[in-house]
C-alpha cells in the first residue's frame, strides 16, 4: 500500500479497494471442498468468464469453464492485445471483481492480465478450466439439463456464455493493397513493431485507432494520420465526467442531450469542434475515452482526416477527404497519404452465439432483445454475460458481471423467483415501448444508470425475489434466501405441488 503522506490519493484509493474486497468478495472454497449443484457451464475464460466463475464457486456453486484457446489466452482479448494497451477509463470503473486490487488509475495490459490470472488461481479455477475446448453446440437432455458438445463433458443446470464482443481481428481488403511497399498490420499486432521516424497511416476512427495513435506517438513516429470513415464522439479521460454522462437514466437522446454535447464541444473539443459528430447524438453509441488525442492533433503530431479509402499505391493510400456532414461515399477531394506503415484499426469480428439452441434467436426476441439484454426468454437458465452488448456509456467490466451471475444463481435456486417466458417477453416489450422514441434500438444503447434501473425493477417486480435483494446486488446473505426457499419447497409439497427439475420452467406468479 502506498505511503499516506507521499501519495495520499493513491493510499486512499487502495484503502477503498481493500474495504470493498473485505466486505463484498465471496470466500474462495477450501482445497477439496465439495461444491453444490446447480452446476454452471461457463463458456469463455476471459475477464467475464473468470469473474463469473469466481462468483459462482465463492457462493458454493460448482462450475466448469470451457475455453477454445490455449492456456496463453486466459484473459480473453486482453491476452492478445498489444503490450502498450491499457485502460482508457479509470480503473475504479473496471473492477470486474470485488477482490481486484489496482495499483493505479489506468493499468496496462500486463496488470489487467495479472489480476485476471490471480483471480483465476485464488478461486481454484485451474482444475475447473478446459483449454483448447471450443464449444460447438449446446443442447438439453430429457430432464432439461444442459450438455456441452457431448454428454462426456458432463451435465449442467445453467450456462454462462462469456465469449465477449471481440474475436479475431478484422482484416478488410482494399483495392491495390498488394502494391504498397510499406508494412501493413492490424492494430492488435503492434507489439515489437518499430515506428520511430516513420510516417504512420491509421485506418479507423474508434478505440483501436486511439490505441494505435498512442503506440505511434510513443515510438516517436515522424507523422501520424488517422483516416476515419465517420465522426465519433470523444469524451475526456476523466472519471467524474464519464460517470456523470452515465446518469442519463432513460438511456437515450432526450430534449436535454444538447447540454452535455454543447459543453463537450466548447470546453473539450474547443478549436477542434469540427471533429464532433453532427449526424448522431452523444447517447447513441459508445464514445471514445481519451484526452491525449486532442493534444496530439493540436501539436501537429497527428492529423485526423474524415473520408473514404479509395485504394493503395506504392507510396501510400488514396484517400477521399469529405467535408463535415457529407455522408460516407459522398463527394470530396482525393489526396495521397504517403506512409511507411499502415495500421488497420478496423476492430474485431464479434464471436458468435450460434452454439446456443435456435429457439433463442426467434424474432422479435433475438439478441440483444433479451430479458435484461442477457437472458433469452425461452431459457432463463442461460446468461449471456457481457456478450450481447452493443453500445453504452458508463463503467465497463464492473459490478454488473457479479449481478448478472447472481441473478442466474437466483433463478436456478428459486423456482418462485424464476421468470416464465411470458413475463420475460413482457419486460422486453415494456422496455421497447419506453424507448420507442430512441434513435437506436431499445437494447442497442444504454447508460449504466439505466442498467441499474433494469436490475432494480427485476428484483422489485416479484415479491419472491425480495429476499434475494442483498445477495443479487452485493453478494451478501446467500444462505438465508436458500433456507427460505427450502421452507417454501416443503410448503408446496404439503399443498400437493411438485417441484420440477427443469431449470427453464418458472413457477413465479
Amino acid at each position: 500500500m502506498e505511503n499516506l503522506f507521499i501519495y495520499p490519493f493513491a493510499f486512499l484509493y487502495q484503502l477503498i479497494q481493500w474495504f470493498l474486497s473485505k466486505v463484498f468478495s465471496p470466500a474462495p472454497p477450501e482445497p477439496g471442498e465439495r461444491l453444490d449443484r446447480p452446476k454452471i457451464a461457463i463458456i469463455g475464460a476471459g475477464l467475464t468468464g473468470v469473474s463469473a466463475a469466481s462468483h459462482c464457486v465463492g457462493h458454493g456453486f460448482d462450475v466448469q469453464i470451457f475455453e477454445a484457446g490455449p492456456r496463453e489466452q486466459l484473459g480473453g482479448i486482453w491476452s492478445r492485445v498489444n503490450n502498450t494497451s491499457g485502460l482508457q477509463i479509470h480503473s475504479m470503473m473496471y473492477r470486474f471483481h470485488p477482490s481486484v486490487q489496482w495499483s493505479g488509475g489506468y493499468p496496462n495490459k500486463q496488470q489487467i492480465v495479472s489480476q485476471i490470472t490471480e483471480l483465476w488461481k485464488r478461486y481454484g479455477l485451474e482444475k475447473k478450466t478446459k483449454f483448447n475446448t471450443p464449444v460447438e453446440k449446446v443442447y438439453q437432455d430429457d430432464k432439461g439439463r444442459w450438455i456441452i458438445n457431448s454428454p462426456s463433458e458432463g451435465r449442467f443446470e445453467g450456462i454462462i456464455a462469456a465469449v465477449g464482443t471481440c474475436g479475431d481481428p478484422k482484416m478488410p481488403h482494399f483495392p491495390g493493397v498488394e502494391k504498397f511497399k510499406g508494412e501493413i498490420c492490424h492494430s492488435s499486432q503492434l507489439t515489437g513493431k518499430h515506428a520511430k521516424g516513420k510516417s504512420i497511416a491509421i485506418i479507423g476512427g474508434g478505440a483501436s485507432a486511439v490505441e494505435a495513435l498512442e503506440f505511434a506517438a510513443e515510438e516517436e513516429a515522424s507523422k501520424i494520420y488517422i483516416l476515419a470513415r465517420s465522426d465519433k464522439w470523444i469524451i475526456p479521460r476523466n472519471a467524474l465526467i464519464d460517470m456523470l454522462l452515465s446518469f442519463n437514466i432513460l438511456g437515450q437522446e432526450t430534449m436535454f442531450s444538447w447540454i452535455p454535447e454543447l459543453l463537450l464541444k466548447k470546453f473539450f473539443y474547443r478549436d477542434l469542434e469540427d471533429l464532433a459528430p453532427t449526424d448522431k447524438g452523444l447517447f447513441t453509441g459508445t464514445p471514445m475515452v481519451n484526452s491525449d488525442v486532442m493534444d496530439k492533433i493540436r501539436s501537429g503530431k497527428a492529423d485526423w482526416l474524415r473520408g473514404d479509402i479509395k485504394g493503395f499505391t506504392e507510396e501510400g493510400i488514396r484517400f477521399n477527404t469529405r467535408a463535415k456532414g457529407v455522408p460516407t461515399g459522398g463527394p470530396g477531394r482525393e489526396r495521397l497519404i504517403k506512409a511507411d506503415m499502415v495500421v488497420l484499426a478496423t476492430g474485431f469480428d464479434r464471436p458468435t452465439l450460434d452454439f446456443l439452441p435456435e429457439d433463442n434467436f426467434e424474432d422479435p426476441y433475438s439478441a440483444p432483445n433479451w430479458y435484461l439484454q442477457t437472458f433469452p426468454p425461452k431459457h432463463p437458465s442461460i446468461c449471456c454475460n457481457n456478450c450481447t452488448y452493443v453500445n453504452a456509456i458508463g463503467t465497463v467490466g464492473n459490478w454488473h458481471i457479479g449481478i448478472y451471475t447472481r441473478i442466474l444463481l437466483m433463478f436456478l435456486s428459486d423456482p418462485l423467483a424464476r421468470p416464465s417466458p411470458f413475463w420475460m417477453e413482457r419486460w422486453i416489450d415494456m422496455t421497447k415501448f419506453l424507448k420507442r422514441f430512441a434513435p437506436t434500438g431499445a437494447f442497442d444503447f444504454f447508460t449504466y444508470v439505466e442498467l441499474v434501473w433494469w436490475f432494480t425493477f427485476c428484483v422489485a417486480f416479484n415479491p419472491f425475489r425480495w429476499k434475494w435483494a442483498l445477495f443479487v446486488f452485493f453478494g451478501i446473505g446467500h444462505g438465508l434466501p436458500r433456507r427460505v426457499v427450502d421452507a417454501e419447497d416443503k410448503l408446496r409439497e404439503k399443498a400437493g405441488y411438485k417441484n420440477g427439475n427443469n431449470y427453464d420452467v418458472g413457477q413465479s406468479i
